[in-house]
């Protein structure tokens, strides 16, 4: 992969990670109104889209929409699923869909998280991303600390 497109990937980890760590584990179902997902339900089409993206890269789409699972479980099967992608040839007149889809996709709903998380009453201090130790090939849930929060 390039190393955009790697560090794209390592960006969505560290910003993820940053979004789950530490959540109470009613965060999970919390509701921003009656029609709304639940983060569960976020994570669970977030990994749904790297699924998808992956299948995507080895020649053979199908989606899937799953069911969440316990959280814990939901939130390691979004980071594994990260790190078999990243992990994955893809081909290079493919990055630009995959960016573009699924990618972008689930930085969206890595924004949303992190607006849920406030509003579900368990902070998350801000920081400055640009500054951030991101690494390509580091997509796992465990990140470096943040440089400069505020």
């Amino acid at each position: 992969m390039s190393d955009l497109f790697r560090h794209t990937l390592a960006t969505l980890a560290y910003r993820a990670g940053k979004a789950l760590r530490g959540a109470p584990p009613e965060f999970a179902t919390y509701r921003a109104d009656a029609t709304s997902r639940t983060p569960a339900e976020i994570l669970a089409h977030m990994g749904d889209l790297f699924d998808w993206a992956l299948s995507i890269a080895e020649n053979r789409q199908t989606w899937h929409d799953s069911e969440p699972l316990p959280w814990g479980e939901e939130v390691q099967r979004f980071f594994t699923v990260l790190q078999r992608f990243e992990q994955a040839h893809v081909p290079e007149e493919l990055k630009g869909k995959l960016f573009q889809g699924p990618i972008a996709d689930a930085l969206t709903h890595t924004g949303q998280l992190a607006m849920l998380r406030r509003m579900a009453g368990s902070k998350m201090t801000g920081e400055n991303y640009f500054v951030a130790d991101i690494v390509e090939g580091r997509v796992g849930l465990e990140q470096a600390a943040a440089k400069k929060q505020f």
